[in-house]
């Protein structure tokens, strides 16, 4: 792709990857100035400082997420209607071109108890006094039973799978020349695979943690002209929409 080339880029976006990943860099979601991102205004900044392509063209951002449910115990805490202040802001400002649904799903779920080991790898709990089991028949120590418990989730479902089909239907389409992905799921390795092969794509990690090592690869791989960036918390700080936007106006602890 040669430098003077202007092209059409595709920017597909995990929302919850991309939100939970930022909350961590900027040390937590307390600290203000951060969240009310403008997805345009990011990619078309890390676009021109990172990648080798030419000038862009086109700019067609696709994100993926999924509407957040109050939870059961907070039922009036301010998520999900912060949440929807900010979707309908990315569509009024053209932040983004579409927004793809997946779905939230709360539910109990039933393991182990376990603490983390020093590489982060789950270590089951055995009784040992002071807390220790007993059979009730013969009053005997069982020291290696389990613990089971259970426990609230609220996980999102879907987001990996919406960037996976957008990046490959655009990109078998000819809609896009190039391509970004911003997520730092390793569950994508097949569908940025394939797309390597076929247009550059750049890929931004917006965690702390290293690039998810199924998502890295070699800049020269298929067509060539990849690129790989970890994101900052300048890069949220530099990349606000306007406190307003038409009638909206970004939520006070934003």
């Amino acid at each position: 792709m040669g430098g003077g080339d202007a092209v059409r880029v595709g920017v597909y976006v995990d929302g919850f990857n991309l939100y939970y990943g930022a909350k961590f860099l900027v040390g937590g979601s307390g600290r203000p100035g951060w969240r009310w991102l403008d997805v345009r205004r990011l990619s078309y900044k890390l676009i021109e400082e990172h990648s080798p392509w030419g000038s862009i063209s086109e700019l067609r951002v696709v994100y993926c997420t999924a509407r957040v449910r109050a939870d059961i115990n907070s039922p009036s805490a301010p998520g999900p209607r912060e949440q929807d202040i900010y979707l309908r802001a990315l569509n009024a400002s053209g932040s983004v071109d579409e927004i793809v649904f997946g779905t939230f799903v709360s539910r109990v779920a039933t393991a182990p108890l376990a603490t983390a080991n020093e590489r982060k790898r789950p270590m089951l709990t055995r009784p040992s006094w002071p807390v220790m089991l007993k059979d009730a028949a013969c009053s005997a120590d069982i020291p290696e039973a389990t613990f089971m418990v259970s426990v609230a989730r609220r996980e999102e479902k879907g987001s990996d799978v919406n960037v996976a089909a957008h990046l490959l239907i655009d990109v078998l389409e000819q809609v896009v020349d190039a391509a970004v992905v911003i997520s730092n799921d390793g569950d994508l390795a097949l569908a940025v695979r394939k797309a390597r092969q076929r247009v550059p794509l750049g890929t931004i990690n917006p965690t702390k943690g290293y690039t998810a090592g199924a998502l890295s690869g070699s800049p020269t791989e298929g067509v060539g002209s990849h690129w790989w960036y970890q994101l900052n918390p300048q890069d949220l700080y530099d990349s606000q929409l306007p406190d307003r936007v038409g009638g909206l106006r970004r939520p006070t602890p934003w």
